[in-house]
């Protein structure tokens, strides 16, 4: 009589194996995709930008999101962050076309709040965020674009390191 099927031994190398593969496979998924729920900001941040820049080349002002013509990712024109359809609420600090001068700053000009949980992101800590101050000739504008999430944000500040 023949006798078919796994021994006690190779069950077992199996499920060791296939615990080592969990073990490591599953803190990289959770990796993931907190990086591709942070991935909607980058996009976010520079229309922003794009828009801020055109606008400030026309004008010699700072606008508004309205002025500007920035809508928030997942935001309809007429209600921003309005239903929840991004990991992200969007806010902007400049409230009224400023005039560009040469000690013009506006902290928090665009910014975001997660929603959710990202991997060591606290919800809601405000974590991205785009800063504007004028140039020395007093008719340009510098960004900064500060981050406490390093883990989840692409920068070239890395590299070489």
């Amino acid at each position: 009589m023949k006798k078919q099927g796994f021994t006690l031994i190779e069950l077992m190398v199996v499920i060791v194996i296939m615990g080592i593969l969990a073990a490591v496979a599953v803190p990289k998924l959770f990796g993931m995709i907190a990086k591709s729920k942070a991935s909607e900001v980058g996009p976010a941040a520079g229309t922003y930008i794009k828009l801020q820049d055109a606008y400030v080349s026309e004008s010699n002002t700072l606008g508004t999101w309205t002025l500007i013509g920035y809508v928030a990712p997942g935001a309809s024109s007429a209600a921003q962050n309005s239903p929840s359809t991004t990991n992200f609420v969007y806010s902007g600090a400049i409230t009224a076309a400023t005039s560009i001068g040469t000690t013009t700053t506006a902290s928090n000009a665009w910014k975001a709040n997660n929603r959710v949980a990202l991997n060591d992101c606290a919800i809601n800590t405000g974590n991205w965020h785009v800063d504007i101050a004028a140039n020395t000739n007093g008719n340009s504008v510098r960004y900064t674009a500060q981050t406490a999430c390093d883990q989840l944000t692409p920068s070239f500040s890395k590299i070489g390191k």
